[in-house]
């Protein structure tokens, strides 16, 4: 799989391939419970990254980059814990991986506005 280089379809990709994983997942407490904070995560990391690039400043720009890393550090943790308690494993280390690369990308965004 070819990386995306445009931020945006990027993080939309990663929200719709958590909801494809969530889908998937057998009917539990633990599973639901989880697999709701991860859809709401994921799905906040590009709609946050979006409202950024339609900042009113640059502090603006600034706070909504934050919210976007930490909704990929969020995001990370709740894929962390659904596959603690799934056998699928490996589907998860995909977007686990995701994540990360997105909360280093934005970091290395917030850094350059400093």
């Amino acid at each position: 799989m070819s990386k995306i280089y445009d931020l945006e379809e990027r993080t939309f990709k990663f929200a719709c391939n958590c909801r494809v994983l969530v889908k998937s997942l057998k009917a539990s407490i633990a599973n639901i419970e989880d697999g709701k904070q991860l859809v709401r995560s994921s799905g906040s990391v590009g709609a946050n990254y979006i409202e950024a690039n339609e900042k009113l400043g640059e502090k603006d720009f600034a706070f909504r980059l934050k919210i976007a890393r930490k909704e990929a550090k969020e995001s990370k943790y709740w894929l962390r814990l659904l596959k603690e308690n799934n056998s699928n494993a490996n589907e998860f280390d995909g977007l686990i991986q995701e994540s990360e690369e997105l909360r280093k990308i934005l970091s290395s965004i917030l850094n350059k506005v400093k």
